[in-house]
């Protein structure tokens, strides 16, 4: 531990005596040398599902019913919390904003409500089965005790960003949503895994919505995160930042990215490590 000391000038600054203490926190040497050997994991049993706003909310009970039934057996066997995306009613508030010319971090700030509010309709719907909404602030540290008496926690998937939102690269639209957040969370965490649930088999080359014909689109059943930030597809089954996080992630090793729509029972296999859709490994 540092020990106070006082600076010998007139202004006799107190400091506390650290291998930190005068160092400006951006040179690159310094920061080499706080690289951790191994980092600690707060939550290393706990798997991070994301369930998609667009691609499998907002189509209502019959996409999301068979997901909820088979999220009730899993937790049994895997602790898991349940993270939402916003959707269709994210986007639109988002257009409301760029025609109104909103910078990057007020759009943010006016569709992070959506996937609150898919957060409660989860937890409306699993409530008998243990379903319980829980904030980004005090509850992270207890996501443990609330897997082992037999709940399931859900919480938001929109980051905390807000006003602080990064500018967006390209155009306003706020570049760290639910995706995003899901990556962050379990990477700080210390996650077993992280598992996107959506409503395609995993990442092609292209859009697949978009396609006249799915067979001529490329597949990639697993691939290394240097090669896909690389290939600069032009379009991506998730948020663009999420390759960065992975890159640099210090705990999270890969990602799985699984068509729960058509196949909900894709979630026990990615849960018990079975590659099913696309992985996204570093």
């Amino acid at each position: 531990m540092g020990k106070l000391i006082k600076e010998k000038d007139e202004k006799g600054r107190l400091h506390i005596d650290t291998p930190l203490m005068g160092e400006s926190l951006v040179g690159k040497a310094l920061l080499r040398r706080t690289e951790a050997g191994e980092y600690f994991r707060m939550q290393p049993d706990v798997n991070v599902i994301k369930i998609g706003g667009q691609s499998i909310m907002d189509r209502g009970a019959k996409a999301l019913l068979p997901i909820l039934d088979e999220l009730v057996k899993a937790k049994d066997d895997h602790k898991i919390l349940l993270m939402t995306g916003g959707g269709t009613r994210a986007r639109h508030v988002y257009n409301i904003g760029v025609d109104l010319g909103m910078p990057t971090g007020v759009l943010s700030k006016l569709g992070d409500k959506v996937s609150w509010q898919n957060a409660e309709m989860l937890s409306v719907l699993l409530a008998k089965h243990g379903g319980v909404k829980i904030g980004h602030g005090d509850h992270l540290e207890q996501l443990n005790m609330y897997c082992r008496l037999g709940y399931l926690p859900i919480t938001t998937g929109i980051p905390p960003y807000g006003f602080f939102e990064h500018p967006a690269e390209l155009g306003s639209i706020p570049p760290h949503r639910t995706d995003s957040g899901a990556c962050l969370l379990a990477e700080n965490i210390g996650a077993r895994s992280l598992i996107y649930l959506k409503d395609e088999r995993g990442l092609y080359e292209n859009d697949p919505k978009k396609a006249e014909n799915l067979d001529s689109l490329k597949f990639f059943d697993k691939i290394h995160v240097d090669e896909l930030i690389e290939m600069d597809l032009e379009d991506l089954i998730v948020e663009r930042p999420v390759l960065t996080f992975l890159k640099n992630a210090k705990t999270l090793k890969q990602f799985q990215i699984i068509d729960a729509l058509r196949h909900p029972e894709h979630i026990h296999a990615a849960l018990n490590g079975e590659l099913v859709g696309t992985i996204v490994y570093k």
